[in-house]
């Protein structure tokens, strides 16, 4: 199958059972879409691939997050190893996120128009060659680990833009949410054992390099899975508007179009405010962790390597727990407030970083006192920030037409990374230098706890953009499911008891 291959289908397909069940009636039983196998969606592909497609890209989703904080969880080494400063350690983590957030828009683009099994797998085994490579980096050349990590992003954009389009073109309403909360699972899930399999390994081999070629094998498994298992399923087909009926448009009319989704444009700063959160916790917490272990007299401080592999440990297991509560507390939340207000997912969101809000900043606060206090307050703040990630990524989906989805994903990615992640793990490292007035162990912890307050005031604007979501969320949803991409505007009108929409000009004498 070539990159280029079409992958629309010409008969439409209804996505859920009362739909189903009236193309039969129409069809008569006869012609192509009576002779469908029992097996086989809508979308072409059978519900055992569809299933298995979703557990595949769930694992690679998990080898992208733990590749992506492999690094975090041995940063305390690569500090010692190459002996930089916290600016410098915050750009490993900013130039990886500046050229994965760059990238992000040029794979949205081919993503809604050529087969993305193949592009998801041309990237994948780049990003794995590149971190190979990466853990060959000598002493004196930070410069080329700062080059590989930034390669790393080129492969992995490839990935997380495409891969939640495949599941929004397998399943509908509530199987797409359930599925999607699988697929996100592997974020908090697989951040947790980059800490977890960086910090131990490093500290079994006794040298950091290794934690960094421990994800390249396990990502040349997914692509075979990948090329070999995954089906290309037909875009939009399961929602009733395959491909050659949502036919595509230009790049900047979909930009423009976006651009007047207030739903996504308010959804996308509010998910922002959580990149900014979870990008500085996710470098900086063990960091923190471990220099205040060294305030507090519990630790020695570094000197011969293995720094922070038992604090890298705690708090990745913290996160893969915390991960799998917070998504799954989201998801049912949002379900049962769905019942009493179609507004749920924005204020689930809402409330979600609101509440993690104080137990991030209680967390900070009591380091220097009790490092159990601030594991449980870490733990109820990172439960909470974790509610959004399916949930955020449900609203986009189902406020954005099929054929602007990839396109979609990469401007979220784009706008989060940007005024998120991408500068945030360099933000506090820059604020930390300044505020630092000596070298002492006092020092370099009291200056990073500061800069590390300022994930407290953004989780509390985020919640501010999600509550202002919630006011836009019927309207733009309604507006993506009613979408006709012609001027010819349609009219609803009775057919064999059913309703079905038909251009004007079709009823019109």
């Amino acid at each position: 199958m070539s990159l280029g291959e079409p992958t629309s289908d010409s008969t439409p397909f209804f996505s859920d059972d009362s739909e189903a069940e009236g193309q039969e009636e129409r069809g008569g039983g006869g012609g192509a879409e009576g002779q469908r196998t029992h097996g086989e969606s809508a979308s072409g592909v059978s519900k055992a691939r569809a299933v298995l497609t979703v557990l595949i890209l769930c694992y690679i989703n998990l080898l992208n997050y733990m590749d992506r904080f492999t690094v975090a969880g041995v940063l305390p080494d690569i500090e010692h190893y190459f002996g930089i400063d916290d600016e410098k350690s915050g750009l490993l983590q900013t130039v990886f996120i500046c050229s994965y957030m760059f990238l992000a828009p040029v794979f949205g683009y081919l993503g809604d128009r050529y087969n993305r099994k193949i592009i998801m797998s041309v990237g994948i085994t780049f990003w794995s060659l590149v971190t190979l490579a990466s853990s060959y980096t000598p002493k004196d050349h930070f410069w080329a680990l700062l080059f590989t990590r930034g390669l790393v992003g080129v492969g992995e954009a490839s990935y997380s833009t495409i891969a939640p389009t495949i599941i929004a073109d397998l399943y509908v309403k509530g199987k797409r949410t359930n599925m999607l909360s699988i697929f996100y699972f592997a974020i908090p899930v697989g951040s947790g054992l980059g800490y977890i399999v960086g910090s131990q390994v490093s500290s079994l081999a006794q040298d950091w390099h290794w934690a960094l070629r421990v994800t390249p094998g396990l990502g040349l498994i997914a692509v075979l899975l990948l090329l070999f298992v995954v089906k290309e399923p037909k875009r939009g087909a399961i929602e009733a508007r395959p491909e050659h009926h949502l036919h595509q448009t230009s790049w900047l009319k979909d930009l423009q179009a976006l651009s007047k989704n207030y739903s996504f444009v308010l959804s996308t700063l509010g998910f922002t405010a959580v990149a900014f959160v979870t990008g500085s916790l996710a470098l900086w917490a063990p960091t923190f962790l471990f220099r205040a272990a060294v305030f507090n007299g519990e630790k020695a401080p570094c000197v011969e390597g293995n720094c922070a592999s038992s604090d890298s440990l705690i708090f990745g297991i913290i996160t893969c727990i915390t991960g799998v509560l917070g998504v799954a507390s989201g998801v049912q939340v949002s379900r049962q407030l769905r019942k009493r207000t179609p507004r749920a997912d924005p204020l689930v969101c809402a409330a979600g970083l609101l509440l993690s809000a104080p137990f991030l900043y209680l967390a900070i606060i009591f380091a220097q006192n009790s490092t159990i206090a601030t594991y449980v307050f870490i733990f109820f703040g990172e439960t909470f920030l974790s509610m959004n990630w399916a949930i955020v990524a449900d609203i986009l989906l189902y406020v954005v037409v099929p054929t602007r989805r990839s396109t979609a994903e990469a401007l979220q990615i784009v706008v989060s990374h940007l005024l998120g992640d991408a500068g945030s793990p360099y933000l506090i490292g820059v604020v930390s230098d300044s505020l630092r007035k000596t070298d002492s162990f006092l020092w370099e912890f009291r200056s990073l706890q500061l800069s590390l307050l300022l994930c407290s005031f953004a989780a509390v604007l985020g919640g501010a953009f999600f509550l202002a979501t919630a006011l836009f969320i019927e309207q733009d949803r309604n507006c993506a499911e009613n979408y006709v991409p012609s001027e010819d505007e349609p009219i609803v009108v009775p057919k064999s008891g059913r309703s079905a929409r038909v251009p004007v000009s079709s009823v019109l004498i």
